[in-house]
């Protein structure tokens, strides 16, 4: 077992360990920094996958900013705690059928698609070069301007319309 493979099998197990406890988190904070945990976990990933400038993108953005953008949120919001909701009798069986689903086709995806192709990391000198990211640059602010900008409205409207769903009248506050 090479040191590469022990890496991954351990980052592998924290990424399931802070997925699964950021969804059965009842405190939003809580659930925001298993968020955090998970996305410096895929940093990790990109790490070992020799993309390195996607690893500290994936840090600055997602893990920083948009982070601390959403912890910002529900510290002001005031909604640490989630409240109990009302479950409906049909949404747990529904949930357990999809979850089955979902395994069984992501096993079979495996078991008959997943064959190596080849080395999949290129030569050093071809990965990290200035060249390469003048390119991602250039790419993004010209052919995918729009869907930056679509993505970048997105979040803002997500993050007004989150304060606009929680905020009470001001007669109801006293």
């Amino acid at each position: 077992m090479t040191l590469d493979l022990a890496l991954f099998l351990v980052l592998s197990l924290v990424a399931i360990a802070s997925a699964l406890g950021m969804l059965l988190s009842r405190n939003a904070v809580y659930s925001a920094l298993f968020l955090v945990l998970n996305f410096v976990t895929v940093a990790v990933f990109y790490l070992l996958l020799g993309a390195p400038f996607i690893a500290m993108a994936q840090i600055t953005v997602y893990a920083g900013a948009i982070m601390v953008l959403f912890l910002f949120v529900i510290m002001l919001l005031g909604t640490e705690d989630l409240p109990k909701s009302q479950v409906l009798p049909w949404q747990r069986p529904l949930a357990i059928v999809l979850s089955v689903l979902l395994a069984a086709e992501a096993t079979y995806l495996l078991v008959t698609k997943a064959r190596p192709a080849g080395d999949v990391l290129q030569p050093e000198a071809s990965v990290n070069t200035m060249d390469n990211l003048r390119q991602l640059g250039n790419l993004l602010f010209t052919d995918y301007l729009l869907p930056f900008e679509v993505v970048s409205i997105l979040l803002l409207v997500a993050m007004v319309g989150a304060i606009i769903l929680t905020k009470k009248e001001k007669g109801a506050r006293q």
